[in-house]
């Protein structure tokens, strides 16, 4: 538990302050209690910083006795608190613009794990949605992936056990406070995964699984994995809300195709038909994609360039230079860029024969 805990409680109780408006803030003044202390003494030059809404809103007292009492259930029961400040964060959620000012953990695993498969899926999973779901996770060992999913019953659960099973890490992403388990059925599963793996959510103990709390776990779900792997989905549902979400943040996503007019299979269809998926039928595909077989041929690295490069280009191949290749999401969070700032830099260098892209979105200097 940091000093800085109690203040970042208090921060994301406040009205009006939500997770993006929070980052902002915390990023701006280097800590939550900062953002209190530096707002509160100084609140005409704040205005002028932020707006009037936001500044009161600060000034207001959050429930310091609940917070307390948060606090002390996080102590008793072994749950952490992260910002998204904090070295210990997901980094590939830092990079999604929505995700939340801090996570509640309880488990011991690495969230920044080398490779990350969230694998989701239809409550309604059949026998055979849940043996490829089996199979895939287990021609996955030899990978050592981090297998995400939230819980549920279906393809969720399946995952989380198959990992298990083959003593893959595996992180359930909760709708609901770590005081309570949901569905309770998975009590087991929870537990052993504090022990290989972690329960998160961005939700406080006391916050039921309510309908509207889903698509936010869901987009957890999609920010913190390298790729997203659905297994049988009708066309809506929370399975489609998190491969769309994934989608939208850049990853890959992919989708065991169905028999046409099956039900379970209408989203996975129409993921791979509108090219918003690519279609897999097993790991062997998902190694293939996402570039996770080592490339037997040798590295050469050019020693000089003759183009001449923008700062940010020279950046990018500098830091390649170093490493031969890298995700491309964790090439701009070493470069100190987003990635909507490195996409242009990247195609001028791909234009120019300076760098490729791999599958799985990995950029190589050539």
């Amino acid at each position: 538990m940091t000093s800085d805990t109690k203040y970042l409680l208090g921060l994301i109780e406040l009205p009006r302050i939500g997770d993006i408006i929070a980052r902002k803030l915390v990023n701006h003044y280097g800590s939550a209690k900062d953002v209190f202390e530096v707002i509160r003494s100084s609140v005409k030059e704040s205005e002028a910083l932020w707006s009037k809404k936001i500044v009161a809103s600060i000034c207001t007292e959050p429930d310091w006795d609940e917070i307390d009492q948060e606090i002390s259930f996080m102590e008793k029961n072994d749950v952490q608190a992260i910002s998204v400040v904090d070295e210990g964060y997901p980094r590939r959620l830092k990079f999604c613009n929505d995700a939340p000012l801090v996570l509640f953990i309880r488990g011991n695993v690495d969230l920044n794990h080398a490779k990350i498969l969230a694998v989701v899926g239809t409550r309604n999973a059949t026998i055979h949605g849940k043996k490829i779901t089996t199979k895939i996770i287990k021609d996955l060992v030899d990978q050592d992936v981090l297998i995400l999913s939230g819980l549920a019953f279906g393809i969720d659960i399946k995952a989380h056990q198959a990992a298990l099973d083959h003593k893959l890490p595996t992180v359930a992403v909760l709708a609901h406070g770590l005081d309570i388990i949901y569905p309770p059925e998975h009590r087991r599963e929870a537990h052993e995964m504090e022990r290989n793996g972690a329960l998160i959510t961005e939700f406080r103990r006391g916050t039921k699984p309510d309908r509207e709390n889903f698509p936010k776990r869901n987009r957890i779900v999609a920010g913190m994995a390298d790729a997203i792997l659905v297994i049988e989905s009708q066309r809506t549902g929370g399975s489609m809300i998190t491969a769309d979400l994934g989608f939208g943040y850049a990853r890959d996503v992919f989708a065991v195709p169905g028999r046409p007019g099956d039900k379970q299979s209408e989203g996975c269809n129409f993921l791979i038909r509108q090219n918003k998926a690519s279609l897999v039928e097993s790991a062997i595909d998902i190694k293939f994609l996402m570039n996770w077989k080592e490339d037997p041929r040798p590295m050469e690295i050019q020693k000089q360039l003759f183009v001449e490069l923008s700062p940010t280009e020279e950046v990018l191949v500098q830091i390649l230079k170093e490493s031969g290749k890298m995700p491309m999401d964790e090439l701009c969070l070493t470069a100190g860029i987003s990635v909507s700032q490195a996409s242009v830099p990247l195609l001028t260098l791909e234009l120019n024969g300076l760098v490729r892209t791999l599958p799985g979105k990995v950029i190589e200097l050539t």
